[in-house]
């Protein structure tokens, strides 16, 4: 049997755009998704402090050093430029390795996006 389990978090970062006319995803700044163990493609839940609003949808590797954080078609009816959103990945395992498992957590700084 597997479970999922929370794999890693960016906790509070500024969403800096969003594009209603795309095909969907979130674009991540790379330095973040490295920091994070995210990688381009990957499915992520995405939580908006400022409304409730949660989605899932898949990552797109941002420029390094931008702090770029912009939801992606559909998305970006959920999600506005300014909210603070908690970006979620997960892990499917087995229930011994979940026990020992330990996530990725990172805090960027808000205002930035960048790490501290």
């Amino acid at each position: 049997m597997t479970i999922e389990v929370l794999k890693s978090k960016i906790h509070r970062v500024t969403v800096t755009g969003a594009e209603l006319d795309y095909i969907g995803s979130i674009t991540i700044d790379r330095t973040l998704m490295d920091a994070a163990n995210i990688v381009a493609g990957e499915k992520v839940q995405v939580v908006n402090v400022n409304n409730g609003e949660r989605l899932e949808t898949y990552v797109i590797e941002g420029a390094k050093n931008t702090g770029e954080i912009t939801l992606n078609g559909p998305a970006a009816r959920k999600v506005q430029k300014g909210d603070i959103i908690i970006i979620i990945s997960y892990a499917s395992m087995n229930v011994d390795a979940a026990k020992a498992f330990r996530p990725t957590l990172i805090f960027p700084d808000t205002a930035t996006n960048t790490l501290v």
